[in-house]
């Protein structure tokens, strides 16, 4: 764990991302990118390396607003996301998503401990229910967000860190909330929404040179190690 910060001793929100963070998903990512033929980027071709590697680097976005930009066309890059989200999806019901080691009982920690936790996603509802569906964690917390259900806006913007906020009411002041991620688009989320304690996890897409530049407060090696943060450990 590497800290930068004291840690804030009053957080009673944690807003955790899913896919890198909480879900290991196995790079599934790239690989619904790769299935979604209706795409219509050659694969092997220059164009969809480059499309890859912007994918790879905006890990942590809402997938829609990836694909405006690779597109620049809203029609197409509705059609594309929607490909996209079935391709996951299809390998979601597949079997190919488990917990990240530890974050289903870090989850539960952190609830036991009296504090709310909030899961977030880069994805669409319908991907979301998938993923909690095939996890059993439709139940786990008491509340779950995509970009929809904040206005359309996801990372990097603050907006479902916010959203959290508002609809729980289990903080008083933005500086009691705490958010992890495995992208450097989950800690600016964080870092823009004001939240007193914003981590970056080494179980993803990202490491401590984006999360640092992000402004993460902490670096964890896993969710799993939160409790124990928020628990005072250095």
């Amino acid at each position: 764990m590497t800290s930068t910060t004291p840690v804030t001793p009053d957080i009673r929100l944690v807003v955790l991302d899913m896919a890198g963070t909480t879900v290991a998903d196995g790079g599934l990512v790239e690989r619904a990118f790769a299935a979604a033929a209706e795409l219509g980027v050659e694969p092997g071709s220059a164009e969809h390396a480059e499309h890859l590697a912007y994918v790879r680097a905006t890990m942590g976005e809402s997938k829609i607003s990836v694909f405006r930009h690779l597109f620049g066309d809203e029609d197409r890059a509705r059609r594309a996301n929607t490909a996209f989200e079935k391709a996951y999806g299809d390998l979601v019901d597949a079997g190919l998503v488990a917990p990240v080691p530890g974050a289903r009982e870090a989850i539960e920690e952190l609830t036991g401990s009296g504090r709310t936790v909030v899961l977030t996603t880069g994805f669409a509802r319908v991907t979301q229910d998938a993923v909690l569906a095939a996890l059993g964690w439709r139940d786990l917390v008491p509340l779950t967000l995509c970009p929809a259900d904040a206005g359309g806006r996801g990372r990097p913007y603050p907006d479902m860190v916010l959203e959290a906020f508002v609809r729980t009411r289990a903080a008083e002041d933005v500086r009691q909330v705490a958010v992890a991620g495995d992208t450097s688009y989950d800690v600016l989320s964080g870092v823009r929404a004001g939240a007193g304690l914003v981590a970056g996890v080494r179980t993803g897409a990202h490491g401590d040179a984006e999360f640092t530049a992000a402004g993460a407060t902490h670096v964890l090696d896993s969710v799993a190690g939160l409790p124990a943060l928020l628990a005072g450990a250095r």
